[in-house]
C-alpha cells in the first residue's frame, strides 16, 4: 500500500512539473515579444576610446533605436576584462545586463588567468557583432617608415623598443608576441588599463608602437599623429588602403585580429537570447551601421549563439599554442 502511494506521489510530482513548465512557456514567449522593457545595461571591459568600447557605443544606440529603450555603456575596466566580467556574471539572468566582449576575454583570458567565471560556463552567447583587423601603428617620433626599417633598429638594440597593449593577455598584446615571434626581434611590452590610455601614450611619444584595431588607430593616422606601418588582416583595410598587410611587408604567419560579442550571465531564457541575437542581427544588417564601421576599419559582423560559441572554441585553442610558445604567464 504505501508503494503504491509514493508512486502515486511521484507520477502526481511529475505531471505537475509539465503543468508548470508548459504554463511558463507562454510566459518566457511573451517576456521575449515585449523584451525589453527597461533599460539595458551593456558592460565595457575596458576604457571608453578603445576599439571595443567604440563598437560598444554603436552597438548600443543602434538597438536603443530599433526597440525604442535605452541602453547604457557602461565601463569597467580592469584585470584584463575580469572585473566587468565578473560583475555581469553574478548580475540577474534576465536579458537588462549584457557583458560587451572581444576575443582576448573569451579565448586568452582563461589561459593566462585564474578566473572566478570561465566565460566557457559562466556566460550565454549571444551574437558576434563586428571583426576588427588590426594595425602596427608607431610614434612619429620613431624612426621608422617601414616595417623593414622598423625590424633594423629592433635588431640592433633587442629589448630597447616598446610595444603597448591594452592589457597583459589581451588580443593587441597577443598581436605584438606574435610579431616577435614571426621576426625573431625581442620588444618590451608595456600594458595599460584599455586601448585609450594606450593610445594616448602613444601620440605622445611615451612608447614606440602598439598594435591596436584599425577602428581605433584610423583617425590618428589620418591626422598624422601616428604612423601607420602593416595591417594584420589576409588583406588590406578599406580605411587605409595604402598601408600594406605585414605578409606584403615581408613577415609571414603573423596574421592576427580580434572580434566583438555579446553574452549574458548563464540561465538566461532561451527566447530572450533568440530575441537579442536577432536584434543583433538587424543591427549588423544597417546599411548605416555597416558604413561607419568600415570607415573606422571594422566590419560588421552578427551569429547565432551556436555560431559564437564554436568561434569562441576556435580561438581559445588557437590562442593556447601562442601563449604556450611564448611561455607568457599571467601578470
Amino acid at each position: 500500500m504505501q508503494r503504491h502511494s509514493a508512486a502515486r506521489l511521484r507520477g502526481g510530482l511529475r505531471q505537475a512539473a509539465a503543468l508548470f513548465t508548459l504554463a511558463c512557456l507562454p510566459l518566457a514567449a511573451t517576456a521575449a515579444n515585449t523584451y525589453p522593457e527597461r533599460p539595458i545595461s551593456l558592460v565595457v571591459p575596458f576604457s571608453p576610446g578603445g576599439g571595443t568600447d567604440i563598437s560598444a557605443r554603436l552597438l548600443a544606440n543602434e538597438l536603443g533605436r530599433i526597440t525604442g529603450s535605452t541602453v547604457v555603456v557602461d565601463n569597467r575596466p580592469g584585470a584584463g576584462g575580469q572585473i566587468a566580467a565578473d560583475g555581469v556574471a553574478r548580475a540577474a539572468a534576465d536579458g537588462y545586463t549584457l557583458l560587451f566582449a572581444n576575443s582576448g576575454m573569451m579565448a586568452i583570458n582563461p589561459w593566462l588567468y585564474t578566473l572566478q567565471n570561465d566565460p566557457a560556463t559562466a556566460f550565454e552567447p549571444v551574437s558576434l557583432f563586428s571583426d576588427l583587423p588590426f594595425a602596427l601603428v608607431v610614434s612619429p617620433q620613431l624612426k621608422a617608415n617601414s616595417v623593414d626599417e622598423l625590424l633594423a633598429l629592433a635588431r640592433a638594440e633587442p629589448g630597447k623598443y616598446t610595444f603597448a597593449s591594452s592589457g597583459p593577455g589581451g588580443a593587441p598584446h597577443l598581436a605584438g608576441e606574435i610579431f616577435q615571434q614571426a621576426t625573431g626581434v625581442e620588444l618590451l611590452h608595456v600594458p595599460y588599463k584599455g586601448g585609450g590610455p594606450a593610445m594616448a601614450d602613444l601620440v605622445a611619444g611615451h612608447v614606440d608602437m602598439l598594435f591596436a584595431s584599425v577602428l581605433e588607430t584610423v583617425s590618428y593616422v589620418r591626422a598624422g599623429q601616428l604612423r601607420a606601418l602593416a595591417v594584420t588582416g589576409e588583406a588590406r583595410s578599406p580605411a587605409m588602403p595604402d598601408v600594406p598587410t605585414l605578409a606584403e611587408a615581408g613577415v609571414r604567419d603573423a596574421q592576427v585580429g580580434s572580434w566583438t560579442a555579446v553574452l549574458t550571465p548563464a540561465g538566461t531564457p532561451a527566447a530572450v537570447i533568440d530575441r537579442l541575437a536577432s536584434l543583433i542581427a538587424q543591427a549588423a544588417a544597417d546599411p548605416a551601421v555597416q558604413e561607419k564601421l568600415t570607415v573606422q576599419g571594422a566590419v560588421a559582423r552578427s551569429s547565432t549563439p551556436e555560431e559564437l560559441a564554436d568561434v569562441a572554441k576556435r580561438d581559445r585553442a588557437h590562442f593556447g599554442k601562442i601563449i604556450e610558445t611564448r611561455q607568457l604567464k599571467s601578470p
